[in-house]
């Protein structure tokens, strides 16, 4: 029997969101615009070229080995074993497998479950945007209050003095992410210092997203949260395996915090997806031991993003610094006055070329006119994507 129309009403009015603001993200929207006007996708945030072969065969056989039960919670040993190792390397650190790191189901989940352990209804979380679109909504769904601090081009420079007064006793948690998305965006040595001092002596959480640890350019090195001991006695740190062995939708990545913050952080994770990929995971676990695997990847993604601006000269389009990551930023204010998402659809339809507008990673309003190219793409499609752009560009 169907209920009464106003009974309807009545139930259909009584769900509330949390997210209220939230709409279809903008990365499907771009997408679903580039599918409609059979345009080049350079908005997607991964590569268009495949992982390594060796990796997927590992898989392989750890499927047919028959390790396709649960793995331990918090990620099966030798893995993290293997991280641990990897980190001793690249940060000089000794961190303790068993208690220190948990694999998770992408960063992303790894974000939330830190967020989910330690952020309470009227806690304030302080982020830099724009940020990685999951920050906020994490926040708020654990009842938190983000307080963004809005980074400028085109250097996007930390504010340090900003960040001293946005500081509350509410204030529970500070996100970093280094290098950053999308603004390439990579902390110093001296940044990392003044962010040491400023934490010191408050009961402030940091949590550094270091998804593109290895993506870093011009002979700069990572300056990895895990560099600085004091830093990382309050620290959670988030990495992909996505990010880093181009299989992104493979969704394993990790999180690495002292005993005390990771044993709350597994509580939560133990009830938000419980375990990952076991197969997967014994195939990084070996796929870890040849360093080499990851050794080469700044230079890697340097020369595409060479290759973007070569490509993108004289176009009219003023690429930003980029430090790291696989994203470039470009200024289009020698083209239009429109807000970037407006701008953005119009180079999908007019150029062929789909880019994500840069105002999609803040909660406030963002004036500059910016939008973001993935360049982890083939050479290819890179060349392509700018020939579209510089032809339409000249067409203007």
């Amino acid at each position: 029997m169907d209920m009464p129309t106003n009974q309807n009403d009545a139930f259909a009015d009584s769900i509330k969101s949390k997210l209220p603001g939230v709409q279809t993200s903008i990365f499907a929207v771009m997408s679903a615009l580039a599918l409609e006007n059979n345009a080049l996708n350079l908005a997607q945030g991964f590569p268009n070229f495949d992982c390594s072969d060796k990796l997927k065969l590992l898989v392989s056989q750890y499927m047919n080995m028959g390790l396709n039960q649960y793995a331990p919670m918090p990620g099966v040993p030798l893995l993290r074993q293997r991280i641990a190792e990897k980190i001793r390397r690249c940060y000089h650190t000794i961190v303790g497998p068993e208690v220190e790191i948990t694999i998770t189901t992408g960063a992303t989940q790894g974000i939330f479950a830190a967020v989910s352990a330690f952020v309470s209804p009227g806690d304030e979380v302080i982020i830099f945007e724009p940020a990685y679109d999951c920050y906020a909504p994490s926040i708020v769904l654990n009842g938190g209050i983000p307080k963004p601090i809005t980074l400028h081009p085109p250097g996007f420079e930390m504010d340090w003095d900003l960040l001293k007064k946005t500081i509350s006793p509410k204030t529970r948690l500070l996100i970093i992410n280094n290098p950053h998305n999308p603004c390439g965006k990579v902390m110093s040595a001296s940044d990392m210092l003044q962010l040491q001092e400023i934490l010191m002596g408050t009961k402030i959480i940091l949590l550094s997203d270091e998804v593109y640890e290895h993506l870093v350019f011009d002979n700069a090195q990572h300056q990895s949260v895990l560099l600085y001991p004091d830093l990382y006695n309050r620290s959670i740190i988030t990495f992909s395996f996505g990010k880093t062995f181009h299989n992104t939708g493979w969704k394993i990545g990790y999180c690495v915090a002292p005993k005390n913050l990771s044993a709350e952080i597994r509580k939560a994770h133990q009830f938000i997806v419980f375990s990952v990929n076991t197969p997967i995971q014994h195939a990084l676990a070996e796929y870890l031991k040849d360093p080499k695997v990851y050794q080469g990847l700044g230079n890697f993604y340097e020369f595409k993003r060479n290759t973007l601006l070569n490509h993108m000269e004289n176009s009219g389009f003023r690429p930003l610094p980029c430090g790291g990551s696989y994203f470039q930023l470009f200024d289009y204010s020698a083209f239009s006055n429109e807000n970037d998402l407006a701008f953005a659809r119009r180079l999908v339809e007019e150029a062929g070329v789909a880019t994500i507008p840069v105002s999609a990673f803040c909660t406030d309003e963002y004036p500059h006119q910016l939008i973001r190219i993935c360049f982890a793409k083939n050479d290819e499609t890179l060349q392509q994507g700018a020939n579209q752009l510089k032809q339409w560009a000249y067409s203007m």
